[in-house]
């Protein structure tokens, strides 16, 4: 062995001394270059002979260099732990995943399972956080620091709920903004006094009931809080302050459905904006706010609580076909088993064994036999109206209703509130869930508790259902991001889903529609504004964010109406009072003109142009012609024989207009007109669609037949809102 250069021999003690990987490296040359043998100084050290051989060669061939610290082939350097954990949340998470991604990763399984036990009691951080489960609050950069606000709080009964993840796609748009900021020149704090401090304050504004933790991915962790009630935590672990982000942000969205992509998308844009044109201030985004649960010590409404008690879904359908088979019974009223087996193909046994056991649940009966010219009476069976009962409410700009419907579809109690525009958040949720008591209390009598299967929320969209929010309401505007379904969920201890108004409206017509529309239709809904419902291949229509069906859009395309700025506009007669106020004026209308804009003006207009009135009967022909062009489009792209005309102001002095109107622009104009007739009907619901949509939307999840998972019913599991 080559002599040693006294350099080299004082950097091989040092090394030596410090102990870890190096010390052994060093400790074996130095024993080498006392002519000690392999085997000797294998003894000596308690390592192999292969050990000391390989490092005696990587120090004749590279010197020093050489017992630098390496890779195994194909192994990577540093372990980024936080990355290890983000892929395991967006896999399935089994033991062949973890193989997976130790392969991909270049790592042993051995230290993919090390890193998954070290995050499973949560973050690495010092000092320990003091829950696993965390949400990401807000995120606050400068050129000193990197901080990242999480939030705790106390979980209902039951665990936390499993979500679905952001998935991948939303993670490469947060690395792709991140990368565009680390080019980025961040101001320094110390040039904006308070800056920090000032944001911590805004959080805890924006989430007072939530416990703070910031955890300091970058920078130094002694920072002062101000007077807001915040813990500081040093990120621990071999992880890039942008792959803890991300697995903070992977570990809350599989926890919490509310943190869904839409917040992510936002942070990543938040932080794109910011990179292009930084501010001259620290970035600092902050999520919408998180529901509250109910503080300790206060009690939501008991009558309300003995009501819903039983409020977990108790019609437990064992397979698809039990489906199947309700499905048909429903449509056809009365049926006969061999009925039954010759529309389903089910043998007459599977239907005979079904059959006996929806009768033994209660949720058929069999109606009296009907003589047969040969063989046996049949005996029909129909769905037992009051087998299941649900609650819908409906939240519009102007009014909340609240019913109880059975099976049938029967109405067995109905309530209805004015409600205001500007009314807080707080004081919507309390008048939501009184009238939802109300409404429960009334039907009463006649609600077995083992039959009531949950409530539906109709709301205008845009909505957020994997979180439960309201967007962005065009007439309600304090209504912004508010997470209604999870405010709901304090009060109401049973199953609830989230609709928007015209898609609850859509699966109404479905379910209480029977026979009538077991097709594929499209349902306008004339509320405060004008949407329409898509009833596709035997399902709702829900798009990839659950807001197919923004007909306003469409119409104003239709027309040819945007705003200077190229978006289409948000067209009056898609608002009916207000935009057939200004139509009745702009043709010298009389009628209603003492209430512009309001409902009791729609209701004398629309009178006036029932009697005769020309310049009443122009404005609503005006109106009818612009949703017109919006339902030509619907029907030319989705091929639809069936238009429904629905909701609040689609009025009974009204419908002969709008039915007669639209119905020949739809079929006069379409392009494929010589192949179809499209049919423009009246709903079956009355003025409560919404409402009675969105109780038929707890039917229609619970036995509706479907081949692949329900996403708002999946969405809606996964939020813990059913048992």
């Amino acid at each position: 062995m080559s002599e040693i250069q006294p350099a080299d021999e004082a950097a091989l003690r040092k090394w030596a001394a410090q102990g870890g990987q190096l010390a052994l490296r060093a400790r074996i040359v130095l024993l080498a270059s006392r002519g000690m043998r392999d085997a000797d100084i294998a003894r000596q050290l308690g390592v192999s002979r292969q050990t000391v051989g390989t490092w005696r060669h990587r120090w004749t061939e590279s010197g020093m260099d050489g017992l630098g610290v390496q890779a195994r082939p194909g192994r990577p350097v540093t372990v980024d732990e936080a990355d290890v954990i983000a892929r395991m949340l967006l896999g399935p998470g089994s033991g062949a995943a973890s193989r997976a991604i130790a392969r991909d990763l270049g790592l042993s399984h051995a230290t993919v399972a090390s890193v998954r036990r070290r995050w499973s009691a949560g973050p690495p951080a010092d000092p320990p956080l003091p829950s696993p489960d965390l949400w990401v609050i807000g995120l606050y950069a400068d050129a000193e620091r990197t901080v990242l606000l999480t939030g705790t709080r106390h979980q209902s009964a039951g665990g936390p709920p499993e979500g679905s993840g952001v998935g991948a796609d939303v993670l490469s748009e947060l690395d792709r903004a991140c990368e565009a900021l680390a080019a980025v020149a961040l101001p320094s704090d110390s040039s904006r006094p308070g800056s920090l401090a000032g944001f911590l304050a805004r959080t805890r504004r924006r989430h007072p009931h939530v416990a703070l933790h910031a955890l300091v991915l970058r920078g130094t962790p002694d920072i002062a809080g101000g007077d807001v009630d915040v813990t500081f935590h040093r990120v621990l672990g071999s992880s890039h302050w942008r792959g803890y982000l991300r697995a903070l942000i992977t570990l809350d969205s599989t926890r919490h459905p509310e943190s869904s992509r839409r917040v992510y998308l936002d942070l990543a844009g938040a932080i794109g904006r910011y990179a292009a044109e930084p501010p001259g201030e620290p970035l600092q985004w902050l999520r919408e706010s998180i529901a509250s649960h109910v503080p300790s010590g206060e009690e939501p409404d008991a009558a309300l609580r003995r009501e819903t008690s039983g409020g977990a879904n108790h019609i437990d359908l064992g397979s698809f076909n039990e489906c199947v088979v309700i499905e048909v019974v429903r449509l056809s009223g009365t049926i006969t088993r061999g009925e039954i087996a010759h529309r389903t193909g089910l043998t007459q046994q599977s239907v005979s064994r079904i059959s006996r056991s929806l009768l033994a649940r209660g949720i058929l009966v069999e109606d009296a036999q009907r003589h047969a010219t040969t063989g046996k009476p049949r005996t029909p069976v129909r769905l037992r109206g009051d087998a299941a009962h649900a609650v819908g409410i409906h939240i519009d700009p102007e009014v909340i209703t609240a019913v109880v419907i059975d099976l049938d579809g029967t109405l067995i109690a109905v309530r209805a509130q004015p409600v205001h525009r500007t009314a807080d958040p707080e004081v919507l949720v309390k008048q939501v869930v009184q009238l939802g008591s109300d409404v429960l209390a009334d039907a009463r009598g006649a609600v077995r508790a083992d039959g009531f299967l949950g409530i539906g929320v109709a709301v205008p969209g845009p909505v957020d259902i994997a979180s439960g929010t309201v967007l962005d309401p065009p007439l309600m505007s304090v209504w912004t991001d508010l997470p209604l379904l999870y405010l709901l969920k304090d009060h109401f201890q049973c199953p609830l889903i989230m609709e928007k108004d015209a898609a609850a409206a859509a699966a109404g017509e479905r379910w209480i529609g029977r026979d009538r529309r077991a097709r594929d239709f499209a349902y306008l809904y004339l509320g405060t504004g004008v949407g329409s419902g898509l009833y596709l291949n035997g399902d709702l229509y829900r798009g990839t964010s659950a807001n197919a069906g923004e007909f306003g859009q469409l119409c104003a395309v239709a027309l040819g109406r945007t705003e200077p700025g190229g978006r289409p506009e948000i067209l009056p007669e898609c608002n009916p009072p207000v935009g057939l106020s200004q139509l009745a004026a702009r043709h010298g209308c009389a009628a209603g003109t003492d209430q512009p804009g309001s409902t009791a003006a729609y209701h004398v207009i629309t009178e006036a142009a029932a009697g005769g009135d020309p310049a009443a009967g122009a404005a609503v022909r005006d109106l009818a012609r612009a949703i017109g062009q919006g339902a030509i489009g619907l029907v030319d792209l989705l091929d639809i024989d069936l238009v429904v005309l629905g909701g609040p102001f689609f009025t009974d002095e009204a419908a002969p207009l709008y039915l007669g109107h639209i119905g020949a622009m739809v079929n006069d104009f379409p392009t494929a007109r010589r192949l179809r007739h499209v049919d423009v009907e009246a709903s079956v619901l009355g003025p409560e669609a919404a409402a009675v949509g969105a109780a038929s939307t707890i039917f229609h999840a619970t036995f509706t037949p479907r081949l692949g998972s329900n996403t708002l019913w999946r969405a809606s599991q996964a939020a813990g809102r059913f048992v």
